[in-house]
């Protein structure tokens, strides 16, 4: 019995001492994958804050005075208020030229004046609302070409972290393997020390 506890005793003894080492090598291990997980992320984050500096500055258009101009008379000629004053002012020019005496009348029934002035305001408008147009067409491609830099950047970051993913899987199935080896040994030694 007493030999038994002895047994035992060394047989405890042997595997904590193997197995502190073999611990502290498997915790050593486990954190180089943390730290190259951690660098493949900070990687990643830095290219990130590279393209969105790209990105914010593509948006500091210099524009023109002429394009400032177009893009607020399109927006102006685009909004209810733009509609509500030019109904006012169309209904005041038909009330003041049928309401007036014939004689005090600028602009008499057929409006011919008013046909006039509505025709240079749209030959006018027409252009302008184009231009200002035409600038937005440019700023949404802009807008696409980032998009698409973004999502191309995505999927070259995902296909990378796979790639690294399993390279990391890898070694961890080979650091399994080999700690099942090592296990194997130390189930051999006892066996054979129980003969």
């Amino acid at each position: 019995m007493h030999n038994i506890r002895w047994f035992i005793f060394i047989e405890n003894y042997v595997m904590k001492r193997s197995n502190t080492g073999y611990v502290k090598e498997l915790l050593h291990t486990e954190n180089k994958q943390l730290k190259k997980l951690h660098d493949i992320v900070n990687e990643s984050l830095e290219k990130e804050d590279s393209l969105l500096k790209e990105i914010k500055d593509a948006k500091k258009e210099k524009t023109s005075t002429g394009q400032r101009a177009a893009d607020q008379i399109a927006q102006f000629g685009g909004s209810w208020k733009f509609i509500i004053l030019f109904a006012i002012i169309l209904a005041v020019w038909v009330l003041i030229n049928t309401l007036l005496p014939r004689d005090k009348q600028f602009d008499p029934f057929p409006f011919i004046l008013m046909n006039l002035v509505l025709s240079c305001i749209a030959a006018l408008q027409a252009p302008i609302i184009m231009m200002s147009q035409n600038r937005q067409e440019e700023k949404d491609r802009e807008r696409n070409e980032n998009d698409y830099m973004v999502n191309l950047k995505a999927e070259i970051e995902i296909r990378t972290l796979h790639q690294k993913i399993d390279l990391l899987i890898e070694e961890q199935f080979k650091q399994l393997m080999e700690t099942q080896a090592e296990q194997i040994k130390l189930m051999q030694k006892i066996v054979e020390g129980k003969r």
